[in-house]
């Protein structure tokens, strides 16, 4: 078997050669005797099953085992010619050539390894920046925000009427066609005017009332509401007006402190202290997400952009480039590119310095985790998405398993383990 090797860059080499007419039938004798040791076939006892009906029976798939058995041995060779370690390798070899001549099948393999990066001199490019810090009036006028949420609401002493922006607390009961309907219905319910808690119109309705003034008020509720039984109905509401309120005096002071931060010992210094750590962590989470990380991994793309990278993965990127756009493209962009195939070799080739970018941080940041001693652990991944879930009001198991399905985990993980090393690099721990 004549085996020809052409390493293209040390990442990508060609291997071809020619399957011959001679080693695909010495194959094909070879899984035929085989197949009648294991295949059963009436009238023959097992084992005992002539090849030639083994080949009569299933002579096609006999052949394109005996193919891919002479193909295998091919690859193999070509692998150790080329000196490369399997271990490099990156998923499956990419067909560049598959004809079938007299003599054999002419075949050309592109085998696709992972890249080299010599690292040294990385730390050069990292940016240099100044890292935020909290000011002490952004300190106070958060403290003094969370003190006024935290400030007990009271009845207003002024006789006068609701205004956008107040604080009220009404009863209400809601009709269909004069029907009570379940859940319209609440006493001594905090409704602050203005914020949307209630379906349009309800709120600026109640603009105007007095206190122990009653009222009906008339809505629609959306036809995409949640309740199929309301959608798109119109209902009623007898609303009262109990109080009007507002917020009562906002005091900073020790309790508060020990309220907020849930520890006995607390005191207002300790609350600034944490305010100002909270401030500080949003600031450079700012400055980190939206200028320094796209600074830094476009630095480090540069730095090694010599670095040969695997075809293979290379097209993958494009095709999920491609793909990204193909979601935002209306109907008939669509079909333009689905009628003119050479558009979308156009198009791939206009993302395609994009995705080797991407395919080179990637490996970039795999290399560089290794130098740093960065991990992050399966666990982490769980507790960073059940504690997001928390935030955002979801389940968390119910997030979990979405994850967990649809393979997004290793995505989060590389996600976590790049910040990890990027907030090392740049001197953000801590």
């Amino acid at each position: 078997m004549k085996i020809t090797v052409n390493k293209l860059d040390e990442a990508n080499t060609i291997i071809s050669g020619t399957l011959d007419n001679k080693e695909i039938e010495k194959s094909l004798e070879k899984v035929a005797k085989q197949a009648s040791k294991e295949i059963a076939v009436d009238g023959f006892r097992k084992g005992k099953v002539p090849v030639a009906v083994i080949k009569k029976m299933h002579g096609e798939k006999l052949a394109q085992d005996a193919e891919s058995e002479v193909l295998q041995t091919l690859i193999e060779n070509g692998i150790q010619e080329a000196g490369i370690d399997n271990t490099t390798i990156l998923g499956q070899p990419t067909f560049k050539k598959y004809d079938k001549k007299e003599n054999g099948i002419e075949v050309e393999i592109e085998i696709s390894t992972r890249p080299i990066f010599v690292i040294d001199g990385y730390k050069e490019v990292v940016p240099t920046f100044d890292k935020p810090k909290a000011e002490a009036k952004e300190i106070e006028e958060r403290v003094l925000e969370i003190a006024t949420q935290e400030a007990p609401l009271a009845k207003i002493s002024k006789d006068r009427a609701v205004i956008d922006g107040d604080n009220t607390l009404i009863n209400f009961e809601g009709f269909i066609d004069d029907v009570v309907f379940d859940g319209g219905k609440a006493e001594n319910f905090a409704l602050v005017i203005g914020s949307g808690q209630f379906i349009d119109g309800f709120e600026e309705q109640i603009i105007g009332m007095n206190v122990e003034e009653e009222k009906t008020v008339t809505v629609t509720f959306p036809e995409e509401y949640q309740s199929k039984d309301l959608a798109g109905k119109e209902a009623n509401f007898k609303v009262k007006l109990l109080e009007i309120q507002e917020k009562g005096e906002v005091v900073v002071n020790d309790a508060l402190a020990q309220k907020l931060l849930n520890d006995e010992k607390a005191t207002v210094e300790t609350l600034n202290a944490r305010i100002e750590q909270e401030l500080t962590s949003k600031a450079i989470s700012k400055l980190y997400n939206e200028e320094l990380k796209p600074m830094l991994i476009q630095a480090l793309v540069t730095k090694f952009e010599d670095v040969a990278l695997p075809n293979n993965i290379v097209e993958q990127e494009v095709d999920a480039k491609i793909n990204a756009k193909a979601q935002e493209m209306s109907e008939e962009e669509l079909k333009g590119y689905k009628e003119n195939p050479e558009t979308v070799e156009t198009l791939r080739d206009e993302v395609r310095a994009e995705a080797k970018d991407s395919v080179k941080a990637t490996f970039l940041v795999d290399v560089l985790a290794k130098e740093e001693g960065i991990t992050v652990e399966d666990n982490e991944v769980t507790q960073a998405i059940y504690y997001e879930a928390m935030m955002s009001k979801q389940d968390p198991q119910t997030v979990i398993k979405h994850y967990e399905d649809n393979n997004l985990l290793p995505a989060v993980k590389m996600g976590m383990i790049e910040d990890k090393l990027f907030g090392k690099i740049l001197g953000l721990e801590g």
